[in-house]
C-alpha cells in the first residue's frame, strides 16, 4: 500500500510525469514502424576451394527498413559481396531481395524485395535530416547479434562530416549514443515522429556509446536521386613497388580483384576475383584476380580514382558503353559491354 502511494506520488511530479509519457510515446511510436524493419541474410562465396573441389561460403547477417515501392536502404558491407541476399520481415516471412545500388565509400546500399510485401507490413517514411538538432531523442531497431527486431534508445550525440574532392560522395553521420552492435549495420534510427533520420554503419572500435549512421539526406541522395551503381567487387589498391611486384606494365597502378558478387556489373562484365589465399604481414588477400588498370578512360594512378570513377558513372545511360582495361595472366586486356546489359537496373 505504501508502495503503491509512493509511486503516484512521484508520477504526479512534473517531472516524473514527464518521463512516464516519453516512455509511453516510444513504446507506440515503435508499434507503428517496427513492421518496417527487416533482417538481411546473405551468402558470399570467400574465393577459396575445398580439397573436394566445393567452393567455400559464409553468411552474414545486417538489418535494413523498407520504404515505398519495395525500396530497402541497408549499409553497403551488409550486401555488396553478397552472392545471395534474403529479406526477413518480422513475421518470419522471407524474401530474396536484389542489390540495386550500393556506394562502399558512403557504405549505403538499395534493395528491391522480389516477392510481394506481406499484408501487415507498412513501410517507414524518410525524414529530413537537415531538421534534425543535437540532443533530439532518437531511437534504433535492429538485429544486434542475430536478435531480431531490437529496441534501443539514446540521442543525436552530434552531426559529423566529411568532406571529400569529389562531391558525389559527401559523407554525413549522426553520432549516437543509442547502444549498437554487429547486426545492427544497415538499420534505421528513427527520430520520435517515426521517420527514418539515418542508416546505420558502424560502431567505434573499443568504445562504449559511440555509434554512427549515415543521416537519411545523404543515403537518400546517394541511392535514390543518382544512376544507381552496384558494382559489386571489394579490390585493393596496388601502387609503388607492390605494383611492381605485381608486373603492372608501364609503372601503373592498379586495383587488385578480391571479390565479385554474382549477378553485380563486375559479374556481367566478366572482371575475376582472386583465389589463391595470402598474407602478407598482417593482411590477408587473394591473389590471382584480374587487376583493374584503366576504367571509362581514366588510369588508377591513385586509391582516389576509384572515386573519380564512380563521379564518371553517376549519371551514366543504359545505351553507353562500359570499358575496362585488366591485367590477366600477364596481359592486359580489355572488357566492354554495353552499360544497360550489365546493370539491368539502371533507369
Amino acid at each position: 500500500m505504501i508502495r503503491k502511494l509512493l509511486i503516484t506520488v512521484l508520477l504526479s511530479l512534473p517531472f516524473m510525469s514527464h518521463i512516464a509519457m516519453a516512455e509511453e510515446s516510444i513504446a507506440d511510436v515503435f508499434e507503428l514502424v517496427q513492421s518496417s524493419v527487416v533482417t538481411i541474410h546473405t551468402t558470399a562465396a570467400t574465393g577459396l576451394v575445398s580439397n573436394d573441389g566445393e567452393v567455400q561460403t559464409e553468411s552474414g547477417n545486417g538489418s535494413g527498413v523498407l520504404l515505398e515501392n519495395g525500396q530497402i536502404f541497408t549499409a553497403a558491407h551488409v550486401v555488396h559481396s553478397a552472392d545471395t541476399v534474403v529479406v526477413e520481415y518480422m513475421d518470419g516471412t522471407r524474401s530474396p531481395a536484389t542489390v540495386v545500388s550500393s556506394v562502399p565509400q558512403v557504405d549505403v546500399a538499395l534493395l528491391r524485395v522480389d516477392n510481394p510485401i506481406p499484408k501487415g507490413v507498412k513501410p517507414a517514411v524518410l525524414g529530413n535530416s537537415d531538421d534534425v538538432r543535437i540532443g533530439s531523442k532518437c531511437f534504433v531497431v535492429g538485429a544486434p547479434r542475430g536478435i531480431n527486431h531490437t529496441l534501443t534508445v539514446g540521442h543525436v550525440s552530434a552531426r559529423r562530416t566529411k568532406d571529400h574532392e569529389i562531391d558525389l560522395l559527401d559523407n554525413e553521420h549522426f553520432q549516437t549514443d543509442a547502444a549498437i552492435n554487429p547486426g545492427n549495420s544497415g538499420g534505421p534510427m528513427f527520430d520520435m515522429e517515426g521517420r527514418v533520420i539515418g542508416i546505420v554503419v558502424f560502431i567505434a572500435v573499443d568504445s562504449e556509446g559511440l555509434g554512427f549512421a549515415v543521416t537519411s539526406n545523404t543515403a537518400k541522395k546517394n541511392l535514390l536521386e543518382r544512376s544507381p551503381v552496384w558494382s559489386g567487387m571489394t579490390e585493393i589498391f596496388l601502387s609503388g613497388e607492390i605494383a611492381e611486384a605485381f608486373q603492372i606494365p608501364e609503372g601503373r597502378s592498379g586495383f587488385l580483384i578480391q571479390r565479385v558478387a554474382k549477378g553485380s556489373a563486375a559479374d556481367r562484365l566478366g572482371i575475376r576475383g582472386g583465389s589463391i589465399p595470402v598474407k602478407i604481414g598482417n593482411t590477408e588477400l587473394l591473389l590471382g584476380g584480374d587487376i583493374i588498370v584503366e576504367a571509362f578512360g581514366y588510369e588508377l594512378d591513385s586509391i582516389g580514382m576509384g572515386l573519380q570513377i564512380m563521379n564518371a558513372m553517376k549519371d551514366i545511360k543504359p545505351d553507353s558503353y562500359v570499358n575496362v582495361k585488366v591485367l590477366r595472366k600477364g596481359r592486359v586486356i580489355t572488357l566492354q559491354e554495353r552499360a544497360g546489359k550489365i546493370a539491368p537496373w539502371l533507369r
